[in-house]
């Protein structure tokens, strides 16, 4: 009987949950441009309360490790990693591609996953109709995008779209013939990775600590003469 904390702070959104046995007993899922390191340790606090459980109970640590934001993504799995550390507790890494795929309702026949970088670029992801990966999380501009989902998804014209991306990738797949179907969440949830963690890990299994998913170097670079003033 798995107890599963799950967070979240890759995007413009901050989330925890916490589940036993599948089943998801507390949540919080709030947007949020900035504060994740603020609000995070309060929200799982308030999750662990809310289900009556202490976290030395927790049998797992689920946190999704990227594409996103390079400083949310280090609230996250700086919390995951140590409090899997303080308990003594693996810590599970999901991208944050597969937990948006995971919050998309089916049917569908192919899903593009597409996320803002905050830069001309989208981190996008396809999968199949069975919700398979058919790419990695790749970094394209959104002229790339119909060669590459194209190709990947073997010609399949009908598509479901997830991500706060998928408005600017839609546009594009749509203008090219492709059909939208239907849109999912812009944002993941931890309660999608929780169900994600229940069935991907298996107890016992040796996990490496989760790292972060970069998808392209970080726009913050080391100045020249590293950084010393000129006289």
């Amino acid at each position: 009987m798995p107890r599963i904390l799950a967070l979240d702070t890759a995007t413009n959104a901050c989330s925890a949950a916490f589940s036993v046995d599948g089943t998801v007993q507390a949540a919080r899922h709030e947007l949020m441009v900035r504060g994740h390191a603020e609000r995070l340790m309060p929200m799982i606090a308030e999750v662990m309360a809310e289900a009556g459980a202490e976290p030395d109970t927790l049998d797992l640590i689920a946190v999704t490790v990227g594409p996103g934001a390079f400083t949310g993504l280090r609230v996250g799995l700086a919390a995951a990693r140590g409090l899997a550390l303080a308990g003594g507790i693996p810590a599970f890494g999901m991208t944050t591609t597969e937990v948006l795929a995971a919050g998309v309702a089916g049917p569908w026949n192919g899903l593009v996953v597409a996320l803002e970088s905050k830069r001309e670029d989208l981190f996008v992801q396809v999968f199949d109709a069975n919700g398979i990966r058919l790419s990695d999380p790749v970094a394209l501009v959104p002229a790339a995008l119909v060669d590459f989902v194209g190709e990947t998804s073997a010609d399949n014209r009908l598509l479901a779209l997830a991500g706060d991306g998928a408005a600017r990738a839609g546009d594009v797949l749509a203008a090219a013939g492709f059909e939208i179907d239907q849109r999912g969440p812009d944002y993941p949830d931890a309660r999608c990775l929780a169900a994600l963690a229940e069935t991907g890990w298996q107890p016992g299994q040796p996990l490496a600590a989760p790292a972060p998913l970069y998808l392209r170097p970080p726009d913050a670079v080391v100045p020249k003469d590293g950084g010393r003033l000129r006289l």
